[in-house]
């Protein structure tokens, strides 16, 4: 060693000390970081009669596909009203909460009416994280209370409207729905 050299240490070494004190303040941290469980997706054999009877479920990539076909006499007895509910009776369920807690990879829940005819009545797209416990609860209480009590009181229809616009990627059939801008 020279003499310069004497009482200083090496390149090599402060590099190896720098790293070894890096080391050691982030060990603590990345031990508490837990690695993210597997993501998992539904069975698509899982999915059938989940919504019931005459409803067509299947995985589209990442998406739950829900596809129910509206009643014409309903859609005419109602109106636009009715057309624009449609999608958020079956969003807002406990059907589609279990899906989300049950299936980490699920990116969403999407809901498309149609009529007699296969055209589209109202499409809706609910992605996964989008509620939370106390936004779920809320949600399919106003489902409940519109798919019970709405023929009576349609202001409970219209609330459930409301919100499901608000959370929600949304389109309405021209035929069923006109724009008003």
């Amino acid at each position: 060693m020279s003499r310069s050299s004497v009482g200083r240490i090496p390149e090599r070494r402060g590099v190896v000390f720098a790293a070894f004190a890096c080391l050691l303040v982030a060990a603590p941290v990345l031990s508490g970081c837990a690695a993210e469980p597997g993501l998992t997706l539904p069975e698509e054999s899982s999915l059938q009669g989940m919504y019931g009877e005459n409803v067509q479920v299947s995985l589209k990539g990442n998406v739950v596909d829900v596809v129910v076909g509206q009643p014409a006499d309903q859609l005419r007895r109602g109106g636009a009203t009715w057309a624009k509910v449609g999608p958020y009776i079956y969003l807002f369920s406990p059907q589609t909460r279990k899906l989300f807690e049950d299936y980490t990879g699920l990116g969403g829940v999407r809901v498309t009416t149609v009529d007699g005819r296969d055209r589209l009545v109202a499409r809706a797209l609910l992605p996964q994280g989008a509620l939370n416990s106390v936004t779920w609860n809320k949600a399919i209480g106003l489902a409940g209370r519109a798919r019970l009590e709405g023929t009576e009181r349609p202001s409970y229809i219209l609330e459930l409207i409301d919100y499901g616009e608000e959370l929600v990627e949304h389109e309405y059939g021209s035929d069923y729905v006109k724009e008003t801008r």
